[in-house]
């Protein structure tokens, strides 16, 4: 499949596994491209697979999820310093 055929794999993926909207799916596969995590798969192509857009959807929604994680965590803290003062 083209590059741009996996993307579209990606985000159709989004959608059906986690309940996306498409606009949602979207914006992760255009973030993670932009933080070049697609690189390898722009030059390998036995790596744009279905199998593997099933991997990366998960791979980039997990990304996602741990980093909003974090930053709910982060702001917590804040919160509690300020109480602290």
């Amino acid at each position: 499949m083209t590059y741009e055929e996996f993307l579209d794999e990606i985000a159709t993926l989004l959608t059906e596994m986690y309940d996306l909207s498409d606009e949602a799916a979207i914006k992760l596969v255009v973030d993670a491209q932009a933080n070049d995590y697609f690189v390898t798969h722009d030059d390998k192509e036995e790596l744009r697979s279905f199998a593997q857009a099933k991997i990366e959807a998960v791979a980039i929604y997990t990304a996602k999820q741990n980093k909003n994680e974090t930053q709910r965590k982060q702001q917590q803290r804040q919160v509690q310093k300020k109480k602290t003062r």
